[in-house]
């Protein structure tokens, strides 16, 4: 699983264009959206759900299931993981 965060931190950078962060700089933990961690927007969320589709094969119509979802990386992994 922590190849998966890894690259899950690695994709969602670049996915972003993320320039000052590092995969290191991001905790499995730290939020991804709101005033802490990486404050990420509604348009970073949308960019999120292309690299799952796109990499995962995991579509998320539920906007409910997905704030779920994207909370962290480890949340994020765990998703993927379940729905392999």
């Amino acid at each position: 699983m922590s190849e998966l965060k890894e690259a899950l931190k690695e994709q969602i950078i670049q996915q972003l264009n993320l320039e000052d962060f590092e995969p290191g700089d991001i905790k499995d933990n730290d939020l991804l959206f709101g005033n802490e961690g990486l404050a990420l927007d509604s348009i970073d969320a949308l960019e999120i759900i292309v690299l799952l589709e796109k990499e995962y094969g995991i579509k998320i119509s539920d906007p409910k299931q997905g704030k779920e979802i994207m909370t962290s990386i480890q949340t994020l992994a765990d998703f993927i993981e379940s729905n392999k």
